[in-house]
């Protein structure tokens, strides 16, 4: 059976073909509203949700199609991919010294049946300095990241530890992803 990532994530992209699942990219339409008024869980489960019906609905219904959507929370607060570099800033500022939550939602759909699950992860920072702020910004990788930095990357600096998994973090939890594709018959192993 064909697997779809409805994601134009590089980073879930790694994921999948670091434990050796062939896959197929198509991206999906849907854009994201983090201001619904739903739990931060069931957010992500919605969007990953959508993403995965868009684009199953254009492909064979024996196709598994993999949806994804992952935020970072403070304080109740939702934090998707910054808007510019003053969003970035003010979310990193934010973020300095303190623990969050990164979760994600995934969803999988072949036909008519959908599943979904969901990943939450401690994130504790190190206190952050303006200029460290204004450095990393400067490299330009938080501009496209959910809570505006990338543990994989340089992010991982201002890491002092997590609690959870560590591929969710990145942005797709790995093993909430093969527990949901064993539903639907197939197994990453």
């Amino acid at each position: 059976m064909p697997i779809i990532l409805a994601s134009a994530s590089p980073r879930r992209q790694q994921l999948l073909k670091q434990v050796g699942c062939s896959f197929t990219v198509v991206t999906s339409d849907i854009v994201e509203d983090n201001q619904l008024d739903l739990l931060p869980h069931e957010l992500t489960v919605h969007h990953a949700r959508l993403k995965a019906i868009d684009v199953a609905v254009h492909h064979d219904v024996d196709d598994i199609v993999i949806g994804a959507d992952t935020i970072v929370v403070l304080d109740g607060k939702v934090f998707g991919k910054p808007v510019d570099a003053a969003d970035a800033k003010s979310m990193l500022t934010s973020l300095s010294g303190r623990s969050h939550q990164v979760i994600t939602g995934i969803a999988v759909v072949q036909g008519y049946e959908v599943w979904t699950d969901f990943t939450e992860t401690q994130v504790q920072f190190v206190p952050l300095t303006e200029d460290e702020i204004e450095r990393y910004i400067g490299t330009g990788e938080p501009l496209d990241k959910a809570g505006a930095y990338a543990i994989q990357g340089i992010g991982a600096l201002f890491v002092d530890h997590i609690s959870g998994c560590y591929t969710n973090v990145v942005g797709l939890p790995l093993n909430t992803l093969a527990k949901l594709l064993k539903k639907a018959g197939i197994s990453l192993v």
